[in-house]
């Protein structure tokens, strides 16, 4: 079946808005699906850009510090960025030319994703493995897997077997079950994260600090249910429901379409931004200059006008004189005392020095 003929019996005749001369290859993009789905994703496009563009700036105006979480979330943007672009990719009709693109795009960008939330969700758990620039290695690693599935499907078929790149719909559902795995393993990931910041309680669980993790495991967890969703949706859909349903294959390109397209949008909105914001307001609050002590930490002032006294003149010894020396350098000042004022501490005194108890008693012995 050439082109013309699949595109004629999965789209009809040529729409409205498509000249004469145009590819009927491209004859989806006149079409209003395909208006509405490049609008969308284009604008997602656009939007993953210019987050990069604006952490890549502010990376090289602050500091080094968090440089392998912010190379981490720069690789999912890339991740959501090429899940975006890949609609044009199924809205255009399949070619020798869009179908490499198809096979090997859509498992290596949503590899990228997954395995991108894979990593945060380690990370969020303190593991060992995803700290630091590990993080960005778990991703890439991950992701790897599905590139070297996805390149030897393109080299068997049309290298060894030499045949047209054609895919049926189940034998492309099939090439992604690596990927439904990383969904499945990163969602319960989260979810086991979460349910501990939530159920477990102790004081180094609290702060803003443990909210922020909290918060971050949250949006996760939406993140990933709701591209679980998706996934449900469009698999059995396209694997089973369109043709029960007798509209395929003239429904299978329009489904990929949107699915790719509400994935990218909920990868941007669930994880890209607001982890864009956790990071900034991180590095913010590190900033921050710390708390002043000195007016609390500063040597006592010496006083205008010291309060003077002597100790008592009873207990005066030889050695008075270098104990005064020693007070005064403690910040303790001693002077002498005018007879008009004695401040003497009184002691106790008696007359009868040979007999002390006689009185006492009421009689001599």
């Amino acid at each position: 079946m050439d082109v013309l003929e699949r595109v004629r019996r999965s789209n009809g005749s040529r729409p409205e808005g498509c000249g004469s001369g145009l590819d009927p290859v491209f004859w989806p993009l006149c079409e209003t699906w395909g208006a509405v789905v490049q609008a969308v994703a284009g604008l997602g496009l656009v939007s993953c850009v210019v987050l990069m563009l604006v952490l890549l700036l502010w990376a090289c105006c602050g500091s080094g510090r968090g440089s392998g979480a912010l190379a981490a979330l720069l690789l999912f943007l890339l991740a959501t960025a090429g899940l975006l672009a890949l609609p044009y990719a199924f809205i255009i009709s399949l070619s020798p030319q869009t179908c490499p693109a198809r096979v090997f795009g859509f498992g290596l960008a949503f590899g990228l994703a997954f395995g991108a939330l894979l990593a945060r969700g380690l990370a969020l758990r303190g593991s060992a493995l995803a700290r630091g620039w590990r993080e960005v290695c778990v991703s890439a690693g991950l992701a790897l897997v599905q590139g070297v599935v996805a390149a030897e499907w393109l080299l068997v078929v049309l290298v060894q077997e030499r045949r047209e790149c054609r895919i049926s719909q189940p034998e492309f559902a099939m090439l992604q079950i690596y990927l439904m795995v990383l969904l499945v393993a990163a969602l319960i990931l989260a979810l086991s994260f979460l349910r501990r910041a939530c159920v477990s309680y102790s004081y180094s669980h609290s702060g803003p600090a443990h909210r922020r993790n909290k918060l971050q495991a949250g949006l996760l967890v939406l993140t990933l249910v709701l591209s679980a969703g998706l996934w449900i949706i469009w698999v059995p859909l396209l694997t089973y429901g369109n043709r029960a349903l007798g509209r395929s294959p003239a429904w299978d390109d329009p489904v990929l379409s949107l699915a790719l397209t509400a994935n990218g949008w909920v990868l941007l909105l669930g994880h890209g931004f607001p982890q864009a914001c956790f990071m900034c307001r991180s590095r913010a609050q590190a900033k921050d200059p710390p708390l002043a002590f000195t007016g609390w930490t500063s040597p006592r002032t010496e006083p205008a006008d010291p309060k003077t006294g002597s100790d008592n003149s009873g207990f005066q010894t030889d050695a008075g004189t270098s104990r005064g020396q020693d007070m005064a350098a403690s910040g303790i000042f001693m002077t002498e005392l005018s007879a008009e004022r004695d401040y003497s501490i009184p002691r106790p005194t008696t007359t009868n020095f040979t007999e002390p108890y006689d009185d006492y008693y009421g009689h001599r012995a």
